[in-house]
């Protein structure tokens, strides 16, 4: 089994340094993927209430045979939810249909500023915390500007910003921002999917030094960035590939490398304008 190492959040949770993402994981295939991947030594486990398969996760849970205290869920309550007795509505439904006591990541998915309820639901999540119900709050898709308002409003500070970041999209001024507010900045795409960048020069260079793959180049540069990956896989020697970054390090050069990549979305997923029910 692979260790996967931590990072301690604002509120002193113990945080995996890489995750596993369980987008279209569905069914009883998508419960033996999970399953495979917590055995393979994956602690922190990404879904969301729009991903459609909490219930998947929640058995894979109670079928791993680990403690349920070493395991981190996290979801994440969708647009149509927002505002405070929705958001308050929407966590009661994940926790039923995960069957767990608790969620230990709870995140906004989107902000959709044309509704302007993010902030609503911000406080709701403040209170489910102070309950007990989820251990840990963030968000997902936030830009500087839309952090600092729920700061200033709250004065509670996300643990957590969940966004678009791969080495077509570093996301460095973010990123700054996030280190100077203790946010912990997790990746979602962290490999580019659907584009060509395992296959670009620079990546190819760098993992063949260090005698690794590609996509273990990639998620060591993440790791290294100070961000959390969360690469999806349903294969299980996949996910030891993906997890097994931890016994290699780049040199400051190659991180700066990879990220000269950069070229910006490669999704139509901007805050101020992509929004999401």
């Amino acid at each position: 089994m692979i260790t996967i190492p931590t990072v301690t959040l604002n509120d002193d949770t113990a945080f995996p340094e890489l995750g596993l993402g369980t987008y279209n994981l569905k069914g009883a295939d998508g419960v033996d993927a999970i399953v495979s991947a917590i055995g393979t030594g994956y602690r922190l486990l990404d879904t969301a209430v729009n991903y459609e398969n909490e219930r998947e996760v929640g058995e894979a849970v109670q079928r791993s045979g680990v403690d349920r205290d070493e395991l981190l869920v996290a979801t994440k309550i969708p647009g149509r939810d927002h505002g405070y007795d929705e958001a308050i509505a929407s966590v009661h439904g994940s926790l039923k249909r995960l069957a767990l006591e608790h969620i230990d990541l709870l995140l906004i998915h989107w902000p959709n500023p044309s509704v302007d309820k993010y902030v609503d639901t911000w406080r709701a999540m403040i209170a489910l915390r102070e309950q007990g119900l989820a251990r840990t709050i963030g968000v997902s898709n936030f830009t500087a500007a839309m952090l600092t308002r729920l700061i200033d409003e709250t004065g509670v500070v996300p643990a957590v910003n969940q966004v678009e970041l791969h080495p077509y999209f570093p996301q460095a001024d973010l990123r700054a921002f996030h280190e100077t507010n203790d946010i912990r900045t997790e990746s979602w795409s962290p490999l580019a999917r659907r584009s060509e960048l395992l296959s670009e020069q620079v990546v190819q260079e760098v993992a063949d030094r260090h005698g690794v793959t590609p996509t273990q180049a990639v998620l060591r540069w993440h790791v290294q960035l100070g961000s959390t990956p969360i690469p999806k896989s349903a294969d299980a020697s996949r996910q030891r590939e993906n997890a097994d970054v931890f016994g290699f390090a780049l040199t400051d050069d190659e991180v700066a490398a990879i990220s000269a990549l950069e070229r910006g979305r490669l999704w139509d997923g901007d805050p101020e304008t992509h929004e999401e029910m």
